[in-house]
């Protein structure tokens, strides 16, 4: 079979425009449900009280029920008393009806009660129907409650109950069928651990639990195999049956085993085949049988993105709901962005507030990195006009959380260590809550997002080879105008993580060198980076030697999951690391690793919780359980002079 080249894809709006106008006649149809239920539907006609509220006149206090002109001339010097015996006044509670001739009620700690509660003495008029909920005052019979259309909320079914309904008449909540497709796809709930090549199909629950959100009742059917007799038979089902839309996740794509559009275009109709947006390029929009049919790409995000722009509008609007609206914020991006020219591109972006300003720093790109999905507080579309953005400058980001939030995010830009996974779950189980952001762009691009005002913290464990001290020399070399203040956090190991059993028989740097290696290095500007060059310095090591000294990885944990999987035999990594995949491990070092802290951010109640936590004996215990740290000086301050003083 021959491969599906794109050539005609169409800008998002141009796009939306296209699906959209096609099914803008393709409401649900109503139903009658209990008003207890009604909570997040839109009634489908109008609903007019059956019923007045209050049904009667009734006491808005408790007190006494009195006429209104009996209480005239009432006053501090001329008191008046209201004989309660003989029914001139009528004790009331709050709710309670009006008795027959009443028309006022006077709070009971204005009146002076006798002992044996026959008379009480007041000392001010009431005027008439004061302290009284007349009969109508709410809710009138007859008169319109709620128009068409109408997104009810829970107050509206008590005015829906109050009002005498027990049922209101809203737009169903609209059907849709997600079908997962994929021959190397499997279902974890029939099988332990994927075996190799095949992939667990996690699409299909994402894009339900998002249909679901919005009002939508989702239906998944089993994982179809990449056959093309197979897609089309279900997809035929799904469309003759109750269904008001199918998706078909993956096979959207232009692989030679991606029939969606093959089988569309005989079924029905393909209106588009391909969206200028990245991630979620191969996205297919169709018809058959008059109900609308989305081809989902197969990548996660690219899956997301694509349902959120033409899926969830659409289901919301069957339904008669307005398609939700992100909130914005103007931030400042802490990194560039480059960025392809001719597609509008989505970025997650993880956001936090430092002073007045907003800062956004993008998260790695890739329609596969399910993590930006998770971690992400916000997202940047970049036109499709643009090249990119530049760090420092203004943009407009889109809130994937309430901006409070975000307000209260912490960034961390440095080193990666597993300690901020620790110190990630106290921060969120404080009150309030703080998420702790990690970026990780190695120890010196830590400290140059700290001189940049880009970050809260950073994580730093740079070698001076010259003095053996860790991190100060960095610090007065590039934060020469920045007051920094430093924290240990840990001592942790380094060393050559291997294979379990040690199959290759690695004892030390010195083998590094062996034509039989295969090293993986990390990132340049990393601390890791710099000890390991510092280790073959000191024992007259040529780097160039080394067979994937150039191949690189930014934290220890992808370190450690090269070595499992065999694309590398050996890497430089904490102790941590290795325990947690099960590798064997070689010592080469202790270090040293801080926290740099601007030292007018320590004010912060962000950075004060930090420096509480990792004083407890909590933390220090979680962390020294994982092996290969110690928790010797953690939450000391280092002393150091800097620069010029």
């Amino acid at each position: 079979m021959k491969r599906k080249i794109y050539l005609d894809m169409q800008p998002l709006a141009a796009a939306q425009k296209i699906f959209w106008s096609r099914f803008r006649n393709h409401r649900t149809k109503e139903e009658t449900i209990p008003c207890r239920r009604a909570a997040g539907r839109v009634t489908a006609t109008p609903v007019t009280a059956r019923l007045s509220a209050p049904a009667f006149h009734s006491a808005a206090m408790d007190g006494l029920a009195v006429r209104a002109d009996q209480t005239f001339g009432a006053s501090d010097e001329t008191p008046l008393v209201l004989d309660i015996q003989r029914g001139q006044a009528e004790f009331i509670n709050t709710g309670h009806p009006m008795p027959a001739g009443k028309d006022a009620v006077i709070m009971i700690e204005h009146v002076l009660v006798s002992e044996d509660g026959k008379t009480g003495v007041i000392r001010a008029p009431v005027f008439p129907w004061q302290n009284v909920r007349k009969a109508g005052e709410d809710i009138v019979a007859t008169e319109l409650l709620f128009t068409s259309n109408h997104l009810l909320k829970p107050a509206d079914v008590a005015a829906l109950l109050t009002s005498g309904h027990s049922v209101v008449s809203v737009y169903r909540k609209p059907d849709i069928v997600i079908i997962p497709t994929g021959s190397e796809l499997v279902d974890l709930k029939l099988v332990s651990e994927p075996e190799s090549g095949k992939t667990i199909e996690s699409n299909s629950a994402v894009l339900a639990a998002m249909a679901e959100e919005c009002g939508a009742r989702a239906r998944i059917m089993p994982i179809i195999r990449d056959e093309y007799s197979l897609i089309r038979k279900v997809l035929l089902d799904a469309v003759h049956s109750e269904a008001d839309m199918v998706v078909i996740n993956a096979g959207s794509s232009a692989g030679s085993s991606d029939h969606t559009v093959r089988i569309l275009e005989e079924l029905g109709e393909v209106l588009v085949h391909g969206v200028t947006i990245m991630p979620g390029k191969p996205t297919i929009l169709g018809a058959v049988a008059g109900k609308p049919v989305v081809g989902n790409p197969g990548y996660p995000v690219s899956a997301i993105i694509s349902f959120e722009q033409f899926v969830i509008p659409l289901l919301c609007f069957m339904q008669g709901k307005s398609a939700p609206e992100p909130a914005v914020s103007e931030a400042v991006l802490a990194r560039d962005i480059p960025s392809r020219s001719g597609i509008e591109e989505f970025r997650r972006m993880i956001a936090g507030r430092i002073g007045r300003r907003l800062i956004a720093v993008p998260l790695k790109k890739g329609a596969g990195a399910i993590t930006t999905l998770t971690r992400a507080n916000a997202i940047l579309r970049i036109p499709a006009s643009s090249e990119g953005e530049s760090q420092g400058s203004q943009v407009t980001i889109e809130l994937l959380r309430p901006g409070e939030e975000v307000d209260r995010t912490i960034l961390c830009t440095g080193s990666h260590d597993l300690c901020l996974d620790i110190l990630h779950d106290f921060l969120r189980s404080s009150t309030p809550a703080y998420p702790l952001a990690s970026t990780h762009v190695g120890s010196t691009g830590g400290i140059m997002a700290v001189r940049d005002c880009m970050t809260h913290i950073a994580g730093s464990h740079l070698l001076d080879p010259v003095t053996g001290e860790y991190n100060i020399s960095y610090i007065r070399k590039y934060l020469e105008y920045r007051q920094v203040s430093l924290f240990t956090l840990v001592h942790r190991q380094q060393g050559l993580m291997v294979r379990p059993g040690n199959p290759m028989n690695i004892r030390s740097v010195h083998d590094l060198l062996r034509e039989d290696l295969v090293f993986i290095n990390r990132q340049q500007g990393s601390g890791t980076r710099v000890l390991l060059d510092y280790k073959l310095e000191e024992n007259g090591l040529d780097p160039d030697l080394i067979r994937g000294y150039t191949s690189e990885e930014y934290t220890h944990m992808a370190v450690a999951m090269a070595v499992l999987s065999g694309k590398a035999d050996t890497g430089l990594g904490i102790l941590a690391a290795a325990r947690a995949l099960g590798l064997d491990f070689i010592p080469v070092a202790e270090e040293r690793y801080d926290l740099i802290i601007p030292e007018n951010l320590l004010s912060d109640s962000r950075i004060i919780q930090i420096l509480k936590i990792i004083n407890t004996t909590g933390f220090k215990q979680r962390v020294e359980a994982m092996g290969g740290y110690s928790t010797r000086e953690t939450g000391r301050t280092v002393t150091w002079c800097p620069a010029g003083k």
